[in-house]
């Protein structure tokens, strides 16, 4: 039987993963293109002039899958480092540990009151939207004062708008006891080179495979070819793509929604302040334009220059709400940032597709979308590929990689 020419378009968790598994597998019939000058996709690092290592956004490595932890050990050997997670709120001028609902005894007396009428006093009809569900979960006092106006922050976008079936392990729930909830109350980390480490180390791999700097600008999808930015082109009997399904499919570009987040790096000299030695990162319900902080250099000391430590905030924006003005001036003079700070370098980005955002009708257009995509053996995955958030970790969108291998190579039995 004549095994298939596949094309990956995209060298991210996702490609990497469907690379990882087809060259497991044997099959050597396949190639990497991806429009960057960098393996990684949204899970790269960068090292900017003054030697400080940035992730694209609060990066934290958990896994639910045997497989992605294999292979996680195989390549890192040994390089990483292991973090209990240490989370925070800032709010009322008052760090709380996260999650918040667990810890509202050490908040303002009638703020406290509030929160726990509200959970005494639960609506419950069945929510609508996300909206709704917040109020219905955990009442209108925590609603209030932390997850909708946090929430607002992250999605940049209005929480009527968005479903609420996406929630699983990605928000707490109102019923837990400790601070140990969630996938990710241990997390793995690089020593060196940041988060894109892995992905470097999972791509040598197969680095025969993988070509840089190929945008594909066009797909002709009855000869089954892919054209590129530099004129050439190539031919596939199955395409698997990791890009943006409204690039892939830009009819359905009005239906999904996003949001952008720039990433705001700040180096800082001398030693992490006490307050902030133990904290891996910051939860930001309030005025600040950041929704999020992180202790870059607890991560790990390599991310900092010797003398120095790092801090990387993280803002959303959207076309519903623009990028705050001068948002990363606002973000110099954090209150995590001692008075008196020498800065020694300050770094940012921004990525266009950050959050894919869960409307209500998201499921009924993704789901159509790659329907038809499969039709003309296209098999759209990962972060944006299938625009789903609840599953776009790297150790999900790797092992989507994983399983499409398995399922396009007749005769192979699943590792899963």
């Amino acid at each position: 039987m004549k095994l298939p020419r596949i094309i990956i378009v995209g060298a991210g968790p996702a490609g990497l993963g469907a690379g990882w598994r087809l060259t497991e597998l044997g099959h050597e019939d396949f190639v990497i293109y991806d429009k960057n000058s960098y393996v990684g996709g949204l899970a790269t690092s960068f090292v900017d002039q003054a030697g400080f290592t940035w992730d694209i956004g609060g990066h934290v490595l958990h896994s639910h899958y045997p497989y992605f932890d294999h292979m996680f050990e195989e390549v890192m050997q040994g390089e990483y480092f292991t973090h209990q997670r240490e989370s925070w709120v800032w709010i009322y001028d008052r760090f709380v540990p996260y999650p918040f609902q667990n810890n509202i005894h050490l908040l303002p007396k009638q703020v406290m009151r509030e929160c726990v009428d509200g959970l005494r006093d639960r609506p419950t009809h069945t929510p609508k939207n996300f909206s709704e569900w917040i109020v219905n979960t955990y009442g209108e006092g925590i609603a209030k004062h932390f997850m909708l106006p946090y929430n607002k922050k992250v999605w940049a976008h209005p929480l009527e708008q968005m479903s609420y079936q996406w929630v699983t392990d990605r928000v707490a729930p109102s019923t837990i006891r400790g601070n140990s909830w969630g996938p990710n109350s241990v997390f793995r980390y690089p020593k060196r080179g940041g988060t894109g480490d892995i992905w470097k180390r999972v791509a040598n791999r197969f680095s025969e495979k993988i070509y840089l700097k190929k945008e594909m600008i066009s797909l002709d999808t009855k000869k089954k070819q892919v054209h590129f930015a530099d004129g050439s082109e190539d031919s596939y009997d199955l395409l698997f793509s990791t890009m943006p399904l409204d690039i892939l499919v830009p009819e359905i570009r009005s239906k999904l929604h996003r949001s952008a987040v720039t990433i705001v790096g700040v180096g800082v000299r001398g030693h992490v302040p006490k307050h902030l030695q133990t904290k891996c990162w910051m939860y930001f319900p309030g005025e600040e334009p950041y929704f999020r902080a992180t202790v870059l250099s607890n991560y790990s000391p390599h991310n900092a220059p010797i003398g120095t430590w790092s801090l990387m905030f993280e803002i959303s924006s959207s076309i519903t709400r623009p990028l705050v003005k001068d948002a990363i001036e606002q973000t110099l003079h954090s209150s995590l940032i001692p008075k008196g700070s020498k800065i020694v370098n300050v770094w940012s980005m921004t990525s266009d597709y950050g959050y894919p955002t869960p409307t209500l009708d998201r499921d009924s257009v993704v789901d159509s979308a790659l329907k038809k995509l499969e039709e003309q053996d296209i098999y759209s995955r990962g972060r944006f590929g299938m625009w789903k958030y609840e599953v776009s970790n790297q150790d999900h969108t790797f092992m989507q990689g994983v399983e499409w291998a398995d399922q396009v190579i007749p005769g192979k039995q699943s590792p899963i």
